[in-house]
């Protein structure tokens, strides 16, 4: 046996020791990337779930942000309606006959004379003639004076002499008034 069987003999124990390391760290680099594999999967699907959840959350948040913008626009769809038929109704009250206003002018003042025994009388320019004609006609308006023009569309204002009580029956009044208690059977007629 020569100096060359030993060479091999080391040669070959060196080759089997290499291969054995090679193969341990072949087996330990698998490991390490089955590791990083599972690893980078479950960051992946983490990161999917968080992705899907900001997404319903978005998805939510904007679905809430139209419906509010929808809600608030056929809110005022209704109430530019609302007004519109008020507007229309306050119109044609203006458009009555003559004799309409004259008529409520003198039941007003008779109204009036049942509050207060004395006072004075506002009415529009409309009206101004007929307020006139029932204070000088009706006994029970005797203490009442007509004291001019004020704003109003129709009815009468009457304040009592010593200023301290103020009846308004102007039309405004009554048809805020009724307004008021009928805009909920109003709505539900017109908007169902």
């Amino acid at each position: 046996m020569g100096l060359e069987v030993v060479v091999d003999e080391i040669k070959a124990k060196g080759d089997r020791e290499a291969a054995g390391i090679k193969a341990a760290a072949e087996a330990q680099a698998k490991e390490i990337v089955n590791e990083a594999n599972l690893r980078a999967n479950e960051i992946r699907l983490a990161a999917e779930k968080d992705a899907d959840i900001q997404a319903d959350r978005i998805m939510i948040r904007e679905v809430a942000s139209a419906n509010l913008v929808v809600k608030r626009d056929f809110l005022n769809a209704q109430k530019e309606l609302l007004d519109k038929v008020y507007t229309s109704a306050a119109e044609e009250i203006a458009n009555l006959p003559a004799d309409v206003h004259a008529k409520a002018v003198r039941e007003l003042l008779k109204e009036s004379a049942k509050q207060i025994k004395a006072g004075v009388v506002f009415t529009n320019a409309r009206d101004e003639k007929s307020a006139k004609e029932a204070l000088s006609s009706l006994k029970t308006l005797s203490g009442f004076t007509f004291g001019g023009i004020t704003d109003i569309a129709g009815g009468v204002v009457v304040q009592s002499a010593d200023g301290q009580l103020t009846l308004d029956f102007s039309y405004q009044t009554f048809m805020g008034e009724v307004w008021e208690a009928s805009l909920k059977d109003a709505s539900e007629i017109l908007f169902g």
